[in-house]
């Protein structure tokens, strides 16, 4: 049952999204950039463990893993203003992200950080 909650709060929460930016970028953009399935994610590990300790890991590797998130931010609008194929961007975006997300960890480990 537990499951099921998890599964459609989430749903709801990326439909309402994607509802919401039809009407207005603007807002649809504030719901998506509130990290709330990091703090849903935060709550349901809470809840089922009571660990404080892998709740405080999960939220310091989130924070490292947000700046490479960001490369597809920055990447996918350059690519769709400069006329380039959606598919094509959103897929060259996302593999750029993977990158930076790899070069993050690496960097990280090199500085004896372990994600």
């Amino acid at each position: 049952m537990q499951y099921l909650i998890k599964i459609t709060i989430t749903a709801v929460l990326v439909v309402a999204i994607s509802e919401v930016a039809k009407r207005s970028s603007f807002a649809g953009a504030v719901l998506a950039s509130v990290p709330l399935i990091s703090v849903l994610a935060l709550f349901w590990l809470y809840i089922e463990t009571e660990n404080i300790e892998r709740v405080s890991e999960l939220s310091t590797s989130v924070f490292w893993l947000v700046l490479p998130s960001l490369a597809l931010f920055v990447a996918l609008p350059l690519m769709l203003k400069q006329g380039i194929n959606f598919y094509f961007s959103i897929g060259f975006s996302i593999t750029l992200t993977i990158f930076c997300y790899w070069l993050m960890v690496t960097v990280l480990k090199h500085f004896g950080i372990n994600l």
